[in-house]
């Protein structure tokens, strides 16, 4: 059976999907993705569906089941890279996406992980150590 590798990036999920998803996946992917959320105690997960062509209502639904078991797991999540046709699709077939979060690329929809879960990037930290060192000094 087909699997979606997913990857732990510091207290960050990472998922990138490459394939159309069809129900089975789709439903493997939901029972992965929250099963490594509670055994990781990630704060967020990532979804890249930049090379997805084609959302129906049933995908639609299963993002916004993972959103939902995420949040309740004290974990954010965001969809990023979707297509225009995407979009129109969603909006036309009247799905909100209840609790997803959207950016327009991994770059952008990390950055809203680490606001929207109130932790520090690696930069950031570095220059808050950079200031209490100038301080102590």
């Amino acid at each position: 059976m087909d699997r979606i590798p997913i990857l732990k990036m510091g207290p960050f999920l990472l998922v990138t999907i490459q394939v159309d998803l069809y129900d089975r996946l789709a439903l493997s992917l939901e029972n992965d993705l929250i099963t490594m959320v509670s055994n990781t105690g990630a704060r967020g997960v990532l979804i890249d569906i930049s090379a997805v062509n084609i959302v129906d209502s049933f995908m639609g639904r299963i993002l916004g089941n993972i959103a939902s078991m995420s949040r309740i797991m004290d974990a954010e999540t965001v969809v990023v890279g979707m297509q225009p046709a995407v979009a129109i699709t969603l909006v036309e077939l009247g799905l909100t996406l209840q609790g997803v979060h959207t950016a327009l690329n991994v770059e952008k929809g990390m950055d809203l992980l680490y606001d929207k879960t109130d932790l520090l990037t690696t930069q950031q930290q570095e220059e808050n150590e950079e200031e209490l060192d100038d301080y102590n000094d």
